[in-house]
């Protein structure tokens, strides 16, 4: 499946921006900035884990299939439903504050979160 495999930030854009209007205060935010961050995604048809490991060893797991309602946690540790969509090959969930969109474009998984106006674009290199 085209989202299997780990991936390895390789560049952000308007991170901090967007962490404030998140409301994350700014020691969280400058802490987060040096992060190394690996997405590993597992695919097996319309079922996803997705798993998001942190410096520090701290890793964020969401489980969820296209089109059905499931429980997930944001980046805070907050737990919320949300139904994940697939439109046009992204993967496609709305948060409780923010909209977000994954996908594979060429070698690179590019993650786009919106709040706002406040577009947050994540760049991740494939390494397996």
């Amino acid at each position: 499946m085209a989202f299997n495999g780990k991936f390895e930030i390789e560049s952000e854009k308007n991170y901090e921006e967007f962490m404030k209007r998140l409301g994350l205060p700014s020691d969280v935010i400058e802490k987060g900035r040096n992060f190394k961050i690996i997405t590993e995604v597992q695919q097996d048809g319309q079922d996803f884990t997705w798993s998001q490991h942190y410096s520090g060893g701290h890793i964020m797991t969401n489980k969820f299939t296209i089109g059905k309602e499931c429980e997930m946690q944001t980046m805070g540790g907050k737990k919320f439903k949300a139904t994940v969509r697939m439109e046009g090959g992204k993967v496609v969930a709305d948060f409780p504050n923010y909209h977000q969109t994954s996908e594979i474009v060429g070698d690179k998984l590019v993650e786009i979160s919106t709040i706002g106006g406040v577009t947050y674009e994540r760049v991740s290199k494939r390494l397996a």
